[in-house]
């Protein structure tokens, strides 16, 4: 069984771009024992977990993962807390899964989010920044909140940026992305008529808009959006051209500098560093997707790994 990819809400799963891609479960659930008896069944059914949640999540629901993974006593449970906003969350977690039928370790797995994460473009289009405070806001561009009928679009993800529809346009993406679009109080179609034609998208899709949003974007009056590489293809080569390490602490495989389920920071590198490549230097022709879909990996065939568990009740 693939990796199992849970994230805190149920309005944080996608719809799958294929009959390939497995569902996302929800964790925590209502109640901690509920919630214990869910996470111990996602470990017996699919070995490993990686859960995905807002920077914005309440407290609550931080402490309960902890929680879960504390009483557990589980080396197999990844949490993995996310600086996007919640549409960026819930595109995060569409490739993961569409990754987790590939033949990534669960390490690799886990470890590739802050990698992916590099190449969403979250934002949303408001009717006031009065409220916002994810990003830098200047005193004039508050000011100008005020004034009847003014927009502004908003970029959170990778590099923040705020500016005046109609005056200026938002950096996008260089290489080719789909568009996803949640649609708050205030209807517009500045997204879908302007935004995508000028980040010249590959495809728009209408999702629900998530419940955290109004709180992240500070106002119900808005119109999220957040574009990301789709193709699986395209993602299993962007995550396999990063070199893989061994965590010193749990023996699982990793790339980046971090291990995604124990925490523990790569050891110091005794030859060259590892390299991440940028948002910039994916084009659209180094990110290509194969002539045909038999280029695709196989479904992965794992072999027993031989973790090293945490000391007992650690998290």
């Amino acid at each position: 069984m693939p990796t199992a990819i849970a994230v805190t809400s149920p309005d944080l799963v996608l719809p799958p771009n294929d009959r390939q891609t497995p569902a996302a479960v929800v964790q925590p659930l209502d109640t901690l024992e509920s919630s214990l008896l869910g996470m111990h069944a996602l470990i017996e059914q699919h070995g490993y977990v990686i859960s995905l949640s807002p920077a914005s999540a309440s407290d609550e629901v931080t402490q309960r993962l902890r929680t879960v993974r504390s009483v557990l006593e589980s080396d197999r449970i990844a949490l993995l807390g996310i600086d996007l906003p919640p549409l960026g969350v819930a595109l995060l977690a569409q490739q993961l899964r569409q990754l987790s039928v590939c033949d990534f370790s669960p390490g690799v797995l886990a470890s590739a989010a802050r990698l992916l994460a590099h190449y969403i473009y979250a934002g949303a289009l408001l009717g006031s920044v009065a409220k916002l405070d994810r990003i830098p806001v200047s005193l004039k561009s508050h000011a100008k909140s005020w004034v009847p009928g003014a927009q502004f679009a908003v970029l959170a993800n990778p590099r923040p940026q705020l500016v005046r529809v109609g005056q200026e346009e938002l950096a996008g993406p260089e290489f080719g992305t789909r568009l996803l679009t949640a649609t708050g109080q205030a209807p517009s179609d500045w997204v879908t008529e302007t935004l995508a034609p000028a980040w010249r998208v590959q495809g728009v899709a209408n999702v629900p808009l998530p419940a955290e949003s109004a709180r992240w974007w500070g106002t119900g009056k808005l119109v999220e959006f957040a574009a990301g590489l789709y193709d699986v293809s395209v993602l299993y080569q962007l995550v396999s051209s990063v070199r893989r390490e061994q965590c010193h602490w749990c023996g699982l495989e990793l790339i980046g500098d971090r291990c995604g389920f124990c925490a523990a920071p790569l050891s110091p590198p005794s030859s060259q560093p590892v390299t991440v490549p940028s948002s910039r230097s994916v084009t659209r022709s180094s990110l290509s997707a194969p002539s045909s879909s038999s280029e695709l990996p196989a479904p992965p065939t794992r072999a027993a790994s031989h973790v090293r568990a945490l000391p007992p009740g650690a998290t």
